[in-house]
């Protein structure tokens, strides 16, 4: 009695808990393919390849179960090369990718979830095949070369595709075929690292008969319909590899704006070479102009200076390479620093004192640097207490110094550094000094009152350091308290007034910040430095900012505003407002960083806009609180079980299906607004469709839309209705899809064409069924087994067969799936008399090792697994044979085909013309063991039985 109870306690719980989800199902999903696929197949046993050509349309469609509806997306991982897929998802359906490259190889995943359990995955390895021109190359062992390329012994033709699959390769010798060992003078083989990347003919002591024409023929054994890409070279007693000369100096120094031409000429080689011309800067100036070997480089630039190579090649021995450099004269970047006497503890210039002026100048070509001094516009020459020099270029290059000693009072006044390049042609460069009393090294403070220096979020702010001295240099802006950039993305930023303007200044800006003194266009001392503290206040930052609460009328709603952070942190006071009322205000407690707002007992008067304002100093952040009685969305079920039915010419109905999201959330739902129109037309019908109970959570409802006039789709909306009003709509497309079997007596698949009649691999067997003829089929290692024609006895013909050979082992199965074909009820509620079909199709079983083969049943809907209507096993010879079986089907339905590997490799299973017919079959062929299908009322009884058997035994 005690386990009667149990028994009875479980199946409560499991139908209470099947009671609250209903119909709501975590997402399952399946990839199928379409487009243009060679083939697919199975790898490893767990991965299916989708094979298609370059070039041609991919297309997969991810197909999902489970409600909510699941979202899907489309992910890639690398394939080939790193491509990930455009950096981004595809959130839809079908994956459609035109004219596809073979970069876009790679696993797609196809990722749904709906909020239920863990998301589904499924993925599919895409190869994409394509073969390009093959290319000859030739080349000579370096031992034996002599000045006529082709004069000794030992000559190496290579030829190399890029490709996928791997490429066969084929040499000719004019119209003859060559192969190893059919010639003697003759080697033809393959490198060992290269793994089938390339071909190697050598031609060993070369003959006069081996100067002819060689062809090489790249095959992947016409996969994918791709053709075999051939090349010919013609190999003479002059073939030569290239040569040429460069008609210009090297370097070529120009200045800018001038025309640069750069002529190459080829000085041998056969056949003829190609020339290219590369540039050390990854390509050609965007303007230059290649007219046969000339490149010419109109008004060119300091940007387009480098070196250029001239490139010949024709395919034979080493590429010939010829380069020059182009340099562009320019003169930029001047500077100047004020060095004390370094032998004094003082940064004063002195009477009585050294003082150095140094100048510094960018300069192209560095060699062609001239600098002259002038002080007060006079030329100055170097003397004892004027010395003149000029920095080694390794230590300091274009730099010049002007040491000033034993400073006089007549020395006071303005020296200038004059920058010219040897030649002319480039302005100069001129820096004035200034060198008198006044001249004294920099100082740097910070006003008073402007540190720390306090903003508020968004504003425009000036940090500002006083600089005196003369010359007044550069300052340099940085931050003082974190390795953080500049406002401007910069590490440093540079000002010649000493001020630091931020625009739209942030919170992230508050810290210290540096002011220095820079070297340049000043004294060469110990930097100088202050520092600026900036504070910026900032408003509340508040949670949530938006929220929507959906009530029913009498209930209690909480509403809650926290703050996450503040400047100053001292936050002075909140308020809570309805519609710009206000309903309470206050200061926040030292210890709480939030508020609360609570309705008791909500009314109509409560439905609104709440919004909670915490307010600062710099200014507020605002909670916004949407209170409603909106009914949450239909959410529309579609995996409906046959939900279009057709009992008349013209028109079709539908069975519309949805849940109630959240429907406890707000008050009863008394009725749904139903909005349908045709696709392409304006005008809605609506109608109301009254509730008269409780909806609970998953609970499926059910409307039969009628009338709908075929082939037309139509949009249709769901509006829930509460006593608040009209809640959020959803939307969703009805489309009609005719039947793909309108007159099954018609049917017939013969596996002539590619689509194969819309059959489908199973995505959970163990291989594949795959389609031949046995013109193509390859019997290299399955002799003694499979047909040696389709069932008609063409051997152009194409048919079905399971190839049993390794990797596959004794009980594998490939299933091939027919297309639904579906039943047209006099009523859309149920069929009463299900329908009789004969099932039809010829199998071929010769070879010591067959399997089985089987034809199972499947119904939409049906939870048990399919029921094998039909099965074989053992040799049956070397003949073709036709099986029939009537089917009963109760709703929409596939036929599967299902082979089983026996113990060895000769058991393939063919099959061919498949037919369904409507009726009886009359006259089906003897000798066969047909089932029928395992009814569910067997599974009852045995659980009746069970359930007896256990009560027994606990009497």
């Amino acid at each position: 009695m005690d386990l009667i109870i149990s028994v009875l306690g479980l199946l409560v719980l499991i139908v209470e808990g099947i009671r609250c989800q209903g119909v709501y199902a975590s997402p399952t999903v399946r990839i199928i393919h379409s487009g243009h696929a060679c083939n697919v197949e199975e790898e490893r046993h767990t991965e299916r390849v989708y094979t298609i050509r370059e070039g041609e349309t991919l297309e997969l469609a991810c197909l999902v179960t489970g409600h909510p509806r699941p979202q899907i997306r489309w992910t890639k991982t690398a394939g080939s090369v790193s491509d990930r897929f455009q950096d981004s998802s595809v959130f839809n359906e079908t994956l459609h990718i035109a004219k596809i490259l073979r970069t876009q190889g790679g696993r797609y995943y196809c990722k749904a979830e709906n909020g239920l359990g863990s998301p589904a995955i499924k993925s599919i390895r895409v190869d994409v095949y394509y073969l390009d021109d093959p290319v000859v190359t030739v080349h000579q062992s370096i031992g034996e070369a002599k000045e006529q390329f082709y004069y000794e012994r030992t000559v190496f033709l290579r030829c190399v595709a890029n490709s996928n699959p791997p490429i066969r390769y084929s040499w000719h010798r004019g119209r003859e075929v060559l192969t190893q060992g059919s010639d003697k003078g003759v080697e033809i083989y393959e490198p060992f690292f290269t793994q089938g990347e390339t071909k190697i003919l050598k031609l060993k002591n070369l003959r006069p008969q081996d100067y002819a024409n060689y062809s090489c023929i790249a095959s992947v054994r016409n996969v994918c319909g791709i053709p075999d890409r051939s090349v010919i070279f013609r190999l003479t007693n002059k073939t030569a590899s290239p040569s040429i000369k460069l008609l210009v100096e090297d370097p070529i120094v120009v200045n800018p704006g001038q025309t640069v031409s750069l002529v190459c000429i080829t000085t041998g080689g056969e056949p003829p070479p190609t020339l290219t011309w590369i540039s050390s800067n990854d390509s050609l100036p965007q303007r230059s102009v290649v007219k046969g070997g000339t490149l010419t480089l109109p008004a060119i630039t300091s940007d387009e200076a480098g070196v250029y190579s001239c490139v010949a090649s024709n395919n034979v021995g080493n590429p010939a390479k010829k380069s020059t450099t182009i340099i562009v004269r320019a003169l930029k970047k001047g500077r100047f620093w004020i060095t004390p006497d370094p032998y004094h503890n003082d940064d004063n210039i002195q009477i009585g004192r050294e003082v150095k002026i140094s100048c510094q100048v960018e300069a192209t070509p560095p060699e062609e640097l001239t600098f002259s001094w002038l002080k007060n516009g006079r030329a100055l020459r170097s003397s004892e207490r004027m010395v003149i020099t000029q920095t080694d270029p390794d230590i300091s290059p274009g730099t010049t110094n002007l040491d000033i000693i034993d400073l006089k009072f007549t020395d006071f006044g303005t020296y200038t550094c004059v920058a010219a390049l040897k030649g002319g042609g480039i302005p100069e460069i001129s820096i004035d000094v200034n060198i008198s009393s006044t001249t004294v090294p920099p100082n740097l403070t910070v006003p008073r009152g402007k540190s720390p220096l306090v903003a508020r979020e968004g504003d425009t702010v000036e940090l500002e350091c006083l600089v005196s001295g003369k010359p007044k240099p550069i300052i340099l802006w940085s931050r003082a308290d974190k390795e953080a950039p500049m406002p401007d993305g910069s590490m440093q930023m540079e000002t010649y007034d000493g001020v630091l303007r931020i625009v739209n200044v942030s919170r992230e800006m508050t810290g210290s910040y540096r002011c220095q003194t820079s070297q340049y266009n000043g004294f060469n001392v110990k930097p100088r430095e202050a520092v600026v503290e900036l504070i910026v206040q900032y408003p509340p930052t508040v949670e949530p900012v938006y929220m929507e609460m959906r009530q029913g009328l009498g209930r209690p709603v909480v509403m809650t505003c926290r703050v996450l952070r503040a400047h100053p942190s001292r936050v002075l006071r909140f308020e809570w407002l309805l519609s710009n009322r206000l309903l309470h205000a206050g200061a926040f407690d030292a210890q709480r960083d939030e508020t609360e707002y609570t309705i008791r007992n909500l009314n109509r008067d409560g439905w609104g806009e709440y919004t909670c304002n915490v307010i600062n100093e710099a200014g507020a952040g605002k909670c916004t609180f949407q209170v409603t009685g909106k009914a949450y969305p239909p959410e529309f079920y579609y995996d409906t079980y046959s939900p279009l039915w057709q009992n008349r010419p013209r028109v079709y109905g539908f069975k519309l299906q949805w849940t109630q999201m959240n429907p406890n959330a707000v008050d009863r739902i008394v009725a749904y607004r139903l909005g349908i129109r045709q696709m392409g037309l304006q005008r809605w019908w609506e109608q109301e469709i009254p509730v008269d109970t409780t909806i609970n959570k998953g609970e499926l409802m059910t409307h039969n839309l009628t009338e709908l006039i075929k082939p037309e789709s139509y949009e249709v909306r769901l509006t829930p209705i509460t006593r608040f009003g009209e809640g959020d709509s959803t939307i969703r497309i009805v489309t009609y899809s005719a039947p793909i079997n309108p007159h099954l007596r018609e049917f017939h698949c013969s596996f002539e064409d590619e689509p194969i009649c819309m059959f489908t691999q199973d995505k959970n067997d163990d291989f594949d069924w795959t389609r031949h003829s046995a013109a193509t089929r390859d019997t290299k290692y399955t002799p003694n087994t499979g047909p040696s024609g389709d069932r008609s006895g063409s051997k152009q013909g194409f048919y079905m067969y399971i190839e049993t050979s390794r990797p596959r082992k004794e009980g594998d199965q490939a299933r091939l799936v027919s297309p639904f074909f579906n039943i047209a009820p006099k009523n859309p509620y149920g069929i009463t008399n299900p329908p009789a079909y004969c099932f039809g199709f010829f199998y071929h079983m010769y070879g010591k090792h067959i399997g089985t083969l089987n034809a199972l049943l499947k119904q939409k809907g049906q939870t048990t697994s399919e029921g094998a209507v039909w099965s074989l096993s053992g040799n049956q010879g070397d003949r073709w044979k036709q099986a029939k079986v009537s089917i009963h089907p109760t709703a929409s339905f596939q036929v599967v085909i299902e082979g089983i590997r026996g113990p060895g490799i000769e058991g393939d299973i063919a099959i061919d013309d498949v037919t369904l017919e409507e009726g009886e079959c009359r006259n089906p062929p003897p000798n066969l063991n047909s089932k029928e299908p395992f009814k569910s009322s067997h599974i009852w009884l045995l659980c009746i039985a069970l359930v007896i058997t256990l009560l027994e035994g606990q009497r």
